[in-house]
């Protein structure tokens, strides 16, 4: 039935075919509808797609070896002998390195949510669920992690273990695993009170169809935009420890890495010195916006 306001009362006019499904009217296609209108989250979007590429396919858009270079060419300036963005301490071509930097600050700053997203979601999840004795050996594990700032723990963690990326990835995943746990949680314990889950159990279903199909769908959105943000701030953490020695090692090119290294050299030549920070500057507002921008896309009572 639709529903037309004329004047001071409603007309009631039936529609062609009640038993149609009506297209478009679920929630991921109303999400989608507002992201299309959302011009700055389609630009961001965008633009972490394009660095995506680039990353994946470094070499295709790579002038030169990014490890390979002369000392004589050290610190020049933009377009110098076919060096776009100029060349770093030790004469490296900073635009090749910049795009396989990428690589490695992308895998680095991704990787450690997407791994700390499915352990914490499925702690979170069964801590939220079952309740009772489960939510409290998960919960208090958490609360001792907690203790520790998160740079500070994966300082401690990457300093136990080596530098490396690999340990990187290890320990912003352990950094990052308690505050997951606790929004998913707090999201199955909400989903768990509504009216559906009850009628869900008095059907017959178990507790993983119905942590499938109906907890995980409901808690899939606010999850999502949570991840989206923590990735912004992975990639900083990650920068972080490059930059302290803590991270990728030399000579592979890394953005924190980069940064480390020409820190040094920002009076002799400032602009290639701050190409680095400006690219994990860019990538972490990316991530921020479009973390935004979903957020606004799935929020219902818009």
């Amino acid at each position: 039935m639709k529903l037309f306001a004329a004047t001071n009362e409603a007309i009631a006019v039936p529609s062609p075919n009640p038993l149609a499904p009506r297209s478009g009217r679920g929630f991921w296609p109303r999400v989608w509808r507002r992201l299309r209108k959302d011009k700055v989250t389609l630009f961001v979007a965008a633009t972490l797609v394009a660095i995506l590429i680039i990353s994946v396919f470094a070499p295709l858009f790579a002038t030169h070896d990014p490890i390979a270079g002369s000392i004589l060419n050290r610190l020049k300036g933009f377009g110098h002998q076919g060096h776009w963005l100029g060349t770093d301490e030790t004469g490296r071509d900073l635009y090749s390195r910049l795009v396989f930097g990428s690589r490695l600050t992308l895998i680095a700053g991704i990787s450690p949510v997407l791994f700390a997203l499915l352990i914490g979601g499925a702690l979170g999840i069964a801590a939220g669920y079952f309740r009772g004795l489960t939510n409290t050996l998960i919960m208090r594990g958490m609360d001792v992690l907690y203790a520790f700032p998160p740079i500070l723990l994966a300082i401690a963690i990457t300093g136990m273990l080596g530098a490396g990326l690999g340990n990187t990835i290890l320990a912003l995943t352990i950094t990052f695993i308690p505050p997951i746990v606790r929004i998913s949680e707090t999201l199955s314990r909400q989903v768990r009170t509504l009216d559906f889950i009850d009628v869900a159990r008095l059907s017959g279903a178990g507790p993983i169809t119905i942590i499938r199909h109906h907890v995980l769908n409901n808690m899939l959105g606010p999850l999502l935009v949570y991840a989206t943000s923590l990735t912004s701030i992975s990639i900083i953490l990650a920068a972080g420890l490059s930059f302290l020695g803590l991270g990728v090692t030399p000579p592979d090119a890394e953005w924190g890495l980069m940064l480390n290294n020409l820190r040094a050299t920002i009076w002799v030549n400032p602009m290639v010195a701050a190409l680095p920070g400006a690219m994990i500057f860019v990538v972490s507002m990316c991530f921020n916006l479009l973390s935004d921008g979903l957020r606004q896309a799935m929020d219902i009572k818009l």
